[in-house]
């Protein structure tokens, strides 16, 4: 199945107000340096399991983007904990968290802030219970592979972004990378991954955000390595899509697809977005704990995406 899908029961008041359905939505609008580009393209409903067309979608695009997986109610829960997680982390200044750099930056206030949260289930039972969802489990069949299992202790954990445009601001975007360079800096053969995403503010093509090339994921290896500069280059492409998602909103992407997140061009309140992220993965377990050391992709996050 092709980005253009099948067009369903048009819903009404969707992240561009028009044209929102439950199998697919026609956002328009989309610009890129002036130009339009495209943002078109089906949407899903989370269920237990998958259907013949989410999966035929996933395959052929790497991506596949689901509504309303949280209620608006639990969003607003999950900002308030990270709120308190935040202060906890601030008042005893850390520096990382099972060796994965924390990201510091300043809110529109001038507040210290977290924007970038490692392991953060490992530090509220509220946001490790969004793992236990049973629908996430439903997503291992994207992953062609037996032996699945959500990565609570690996990789990064639950990472909680939040990015926001200030003057003192760490964290605006994130250049373009895919997930499996992970793997070549643990040593490890490169293995099947899911990047699964939660998103926590509305978020329009209009005010930045995530950014894929649709089918970069079967590219092979060459592709998947040098395609691009990981993390220093922010420059759009002209294959990319960007994604309209509400709060509440799931979305999940191969490892190996080329994606970024484009800054704001706004500043202040206008700018925030917070998303959170867990990795679906296979193989050997790697689990981090406090003795871990930062890897080099891990660095490069930290001193990079201001």
């Amino acid at each position: 199945m092709d980005l253009n899908g099948t067009e369903a029961k048009t819903i009404t008041n969707g992240v561009a107000g028009k044209n929102h359905s439950l199998n697919g939505y026609q956002n328009g609008n989309g610009r890129k340096n002036g130009n339009r580009f495209h943002n078109s393209y089906p949407v899903f409903q989370l269920q237990d399991q998958l259907t013949a067309e989410q999966k035929e979608f996933f395959d052929s695009n790497g991506f596949i983007h689901f509504k309303n997986f949280m209620d608006k109610e639990k969003v607003n829960e999950l900002l308030r904990e990270a709120e308190n997680i935040q202060d906890d982390w601030v008042s005893k200044d850390l520096k990382t968290i099972n060796g994965v750099p924390i990201k510091y930056g300043a809110d529109v206030n001038g507040k210290k802030i977290v924007q970038r949260f490692a392991f953060i289930n490992q530090h509220s039972e509220m946001f490790a219970n969004v793992l236990k969802d049973s629908r996430l489990k439903g997503l291992f069949e994207l992953m062609g592979t037996d032996n699945c299992r959500i990565g609570e202790s690996e990789k990064d954990g639950l990472v909680f972004n939040h990015y926001i445009n200030t003057e003192e601001s760490n964290y605006s975007q994130l250049g373009w990378h895919t997930d499996a360079l992970r793997d070549i800096f643990q040593g490890q053969k490169i293995m099947p991954m899911l990047n699964v995403g939660i998103h926590l503010d509305n978020s329009t093509t209009d005010n930045g955000g995530l950014r894929i090339i649709p089918g970069t994921h079967n590219k092979g290896i060459g592709t998947m390595l040098f395609k691009k500069i990981y993390f220093i280059s922010h420059k759009p492409d002209k294959k990319e899509l960007g994604l309209n998602v509400e709060a509440g909103d799931l979305t999940v992407h191969d490892g190996r697809l080329w994606h970024r997140v484009a800054r704001s061009p706004f500043t202040g309140e206008q700018s925030r977005r917070r998303v959170m992220y867990v990795p679906i993965v296979t193989g050997k377990y790697t689990p981090r704990d406090e003795n871990s050391k930062p890897l080099l992709y891990q660095r490069l996050i930290s001193i990079t995406n201001k």
